[in-house]
C-alpha cells in the first residue's frame, strides 16, 4: 500500500490521474493539496471519483513556503506520503516571464521544500519536452542542458524547474516529459485551447468546403499525445520500482508532421485537407521569406490582427513545429506488457473535435438555427412598443428570433408580444425606463436568468425634439433629455450586456441613429448631437471589443412616419419611410451585421458636406428658413397642413424631394 500527495489535481492531467491512481487497489491515501478558493470545487469533483473516502484535502499555495501547508498538517503528513507528484504549473505559451517564474519555477521550489519536510520517498515530476528548446535532431530522455536556446518564458521556466529538481539530493526524483497534450481519446474531453486546438477555429471556416484544392508548405514535425495516454502511462511508471533518477518521454514514438495533424482534424471537420504539401527546401524559402516580412512597418500589427481574428497567439508560429526528435525507447521499454500504447491521431480526431466544438469552440454562440440568422436569437428590442421598435419586433419573430421587448410601459408591451404569440412566435415583455441604472440592469439581469443568453441590441428607443436654438435659450433641459435617452440610456444598456457578449465571443448591437447626423439638420441640434455622440462611442467600442467577437452597425435613418414626428405638421406633406420599411433596415443590420446602413440621399448629403462645407451651410439656411419652427415647439410661422393637402411652397417642396428622408 501507498500513499501519495498531489498537487495540480483540478487540472487535466492531475484530474485524470488521480482518478486512476483512487481505482489502484493498492492506493492506501490520496492528499490533494488545493487553495482555498478552489476547495469547494476540487470536493465536488472528488466526490464523483472512485473511493473519494481516500482523499484528503490539504490547503495550500504554490506560491508559499512548503506550499503554505501549515504546521499542524506537515505534522500529520511527516513520514506519511511516500510519492509526491507535481502536476501544477502554468501551461501556457502566451504567459509573460513574471507569471511563469512564479508558477512554474517558484512552485518546483517549494514543492521540493515540502516534499523534504514530510520525507517523501520519491518526487514525481511532471515536466515537458519544452526543455528541448530548439535543439535539432534527436533529443533523448537522458539529455538535458545541451545548450540549446529556450524562445519562451515557457520553455525556459519548464527548463529551471527541471533542472531544480535534478540538482538537489533530498529526494529521490522522476521527471516525465509530455509532449502537445490534447483531450481525452475516448471522449475528447479538454479543458481550454491549446497547441493544436488553435487551429480549429480556422478549420472551422473552412469547413463544408472538403473538395477544395489546398497546396501547403513542409512546416516541420510536431507531436501530439491524447490527455488518457499521459495519465496511464504516468501512473504506470510512478508505480513501478526501480525507476529513480530517470526521465521519461511521454510522446509519440513517431513525429507526426503539423499537415498530417492539420489534415486529421480537417477531415474530422469536413474542411479541405492539404492534398498537395510544398518539398522542404521551397518551404523554408517561404517561411524564410514571412519572417523577412515582419521587418516591413505595419505588417506585424497587420498579421497579428488577423490572427487575433482567428483566435490564434502569435506566439504559435515560432512553436508550431519541434525541431526536436524525442526519444521514448526507455519509456516504451518500462510500458511493456501494459498495454498502455499511443494511439495514432487519426483515430481519435473526429472525437477531439466534437468536443471542441460543442464545448471550446470560443465563437460557437455565433451558430444560428436551421432556419436563418435570426434563428433563436435573443435580441433585446427597445422601443419596442411602437412604431420601428414593433415592426422590428415583429420581423425578428417571423424569422424565428426572440425579441426581448424593453419600453416604459408594459401594456402596450404585453400588446406586441401578443400579436407575436398569435403569429405563432415568441417574445418576452421587460418593461424598463432606460434614464434608470437600477431598472436597466433589473431588466437585463431577468433577461439572463430567463433566456441564459443575449445575442443582439437594438438600440431603437429615442427622443426627438425639433426645435431652433433660438427657441432654446432658456430650455437646456431639451438637451439634458436628448441626451438622457439617445446617448446615456442606450450607452447604459450597451455596458449592461457587454460582460456577458464578450464571455460568450459573440454579439451584435444595432444603434438606430439618424440621418440628420450626415448632414447639417437645422432645428435639430439637441437630437442630432446626441445621436452623434451615440454613432462615435460605438465607433470606439468596436475597436475595443473586436476580439471578442461584439460588432455595431449604425443605422442612418431617414424620416419614418411614427408617433415620434406627429407633433410636426408639416411633415404630414414629406415623404416618409412606413415602420415597415424601417423594420427592414434593422432586420439588415442584424442579419448581415454591416457597419453602417443608409439612404443614398443621406450618403451624398455626408459627401456634399465633407467636399463643400460652406455650400452645404447655405443650403441647410435656405431649409432653415423655409421650414419654420412647429407650434409644438413654440414657433408662430407653422405651415397650415390640413386634410392630405400639400400646403408647401414650391422651394419648400422641392427640397423635401431633393432631400427625401432628411429632417428639417
Amino acid at each position: 500500500m501507498a500513499s501519495y500527495l498531489v498537487t495540480g489535481a483540478t487540472g487535466l492531467i492531475g484530474r485524470h490521474f488521480t482518478q486512476l491512481l483512487l481505482a489502484r487497489a493498492d492506493t492506501e491515501r490520496v492528499t490533494l493539496l488545493v487553495r482555498e478558493s478552489s476547495r469547494d470545487r476540487l470536493a465536488g469533483l472528488v466526490s464523483k471519483w472512485p473511493h473519494p473516502e481516500r482523499v484528503f484535502l490539504v490547503t495550500g499555495d504554490l506560491s508559499q513556503d512548503r506550499l503554505g501547508v501549515d504546521e499542524s498538517a506537515r505534522d500529520e503528513l511527516r513520514g506519511n506520503v511516500d510519492h509526491v507528484v507535481h502536476l501544477a504549473a502554468l501551461y501556457d505559451l502566451t504567459a509573460d516571464e513574471e507569471e511563469s517564474v512564479r508558477a512554474n519555477v517558484e512552485g518546483t521550489r517549494h514543492v521540493l521544500e515540502l516534499a523534504a519536510d514530510l520525507r517523501a520517498r520519491c518526487l514525481h515530476h511532471v515536466s515537458s519536452v519544452a526543455v528541448a528548446g530548439d535543439h535539432e535532431g534527436m533529443f533523448t530522455e537522458d539529455m538535458f542542458d545541451c545548450g540549446q536556446r529556450l524562445p519562451t518564458a515557457y520553455h525556459r521556466t519548464k527548463f529551471e524547474a527541471e533542472r531544480l529538481v535534478r540538482e538537489q539530493r533530498e529526494v529521490p526524483w522522476r521527471v516525465y516529459r509530455p509532449a502537445v497534450v490534447v483531450g481525452h481519446s475516448k471522449t475528447g474531453e479538454m479543458d481550454k485551447v491549446d497547441g493544436p486546438y488553435y487551429l480549429f477555429n480556422a478549420i472551422s471556416r473552412l469547413t463544408g468546403l472538403p473538395n477544395l484544392p489546398v497546396v501547403g508548405p513542409d512546416l516541420g514535425d510536431t507531436n501530439v499525445v491524447p490527455v488518457d495516454y499521459v495519465a496511464q502511462a504516468l501512473l504506470q511508471l510512478a508505480t513501478t520500482e526501480g525507476l529513480d533518477g530517470r526521465a521519461f518521454h511521454l510522446v509519440s514514438p513517431e513525429p507526426q508532421s503539423v499537415v498530417s495533424v492539420y489534415n486529421a482534424f480537417a477531415r474530422a471537420a469536413g474542411a479541405p485537407p492539404v492534398r498537395v504539401e510544398l518539398d522542404e527546401r521551397l518551404s523554408k524559402g517561404i517561411v524564410a521569406l514571412a519572417k523577412l516580412t515582419e521587418h516591413v512597418p505595419g505588417f506585424t500589427i497587420a498579421r497579428d490582427a488577423v490572427l487575433e481574428r482567428l483566435g490564434i497567439p502569435p506566439v504559435l508560429l515560432e512553436t508550431l513545429s519541434f525541431p526536436s526528435v524525442f526519444a521514448s525507447a526507455a519509456t516504451r521499454k518500462a510500458l511493456a506488457g501494459s498495454g498502455i500504447d499511443v494511439p495514432r491521431i487519426e483515430e481519435y480526431a473526429p472525437v477531439l473535435w466534437r468536443y471542441w466544438r460543442e464545448h471550446l469552440d470560443p465563437f460557437r454562440a455565433r451558430k444560428h438555427g436551421p432556419r436563418g440568422e435570426l434563428d433563436g436569437r435573443r435580441v433585446i428590442i427597445t422601443g419596442a412598443s411602437s412604431g420601428i421598435g414593433r415592426a422590428t419586433a415583429l420581423k425578428v419573430a417571423a424569422e424565428g428570433g426572440i425579441p426581448l421587448l424593453v419600453a416604459r410601459r408594459q401594456h402596450e408591451l404585453e400588446e406586441v408580444r401578443d400579436a407575436i404569440l398569435a403569429a405563432g412566435g415568441y417574445a418576452s415583455v421587460y418593461p424598463a425606463d432606460l434614464t434608470d441604472e437600477e431598472s436597466v440592469h433589473k431588466a437585463v439581469d431577468a433577461m439572463l436568468a430567463e433566456h441564459g443568453r443575449i445575442d443582439m441590441l437594438v438600440n431603437n428607443a429615442g427622443r426627438s425634439i425639433r426645435r431652433s436654438i433660438k427657441l432654446s435659450y432658456e430650455r437646456f433641459h431639451d438637451y439634458e433629455r436628448a441626451m438622457a435617452i439617445n446617448y446615456f440610456g442606450a450607452v447604459r444598456l450597451i455596458l449592461a450586456v457587454l460582460p456577458h457578449m464578450s464571455e460568450r465571443k459573440f454579439g451584435h448591437i444595432v444603434n438606430v441613429s439618424s440621418i440628420g447626423v450626415q448632414g447639417i439638420a437645422p432645428r435639430f441640434s439637441a437630437y442630432a448631437a446626441s445621436k452623434a455622440a451615440l454613432d462615435h462611442f460605438s465607433k470606439i467600442a468596436a475597436t475595443e471589443t473586436h476580439g471578442d467577437g461584439i460588432t455595431f452597425t449604425t443605422i442612418h435613418m431617414p424620416l419614418v412616419r411614427t408617433p415620434m414626428i406627429r407633433p410636426t405638421k408639416i411633415y404630414d406633406a414629406f415623404p416618409t419611410k412606413s415602420p415597415e420599411q424601417a423594420a427592414d433596415m434593422v432586420l439588415k443590420a442584424l442579419k448581415e451585421r454591416p457597419k453602417h446602413i443608409g439612404t443614398p440621399i443621406g450618403q451624398a448629403i455626408g459627401l456634399t458636406y465633407a467636399l463643400a462645407p460652406g455650400f452645404t451651410d447655405a443650403v441647410a439656411y435656405q431649409g432653415f428658413r423655409i421650414f419654420p419652427d412647429s407650434a409644438a415647439a413654440g414657433g408662430t410661422g407653422e405651415l397650415k397642413i390640413g386634410r392630405g393637402e400639400r400646403h408647401l411652397s414650391r422651394a419648400a417642396a422641392a427640397l423635401a424631394r431633393l432631400t427625401r428622408g432628411f429632417h428639417w
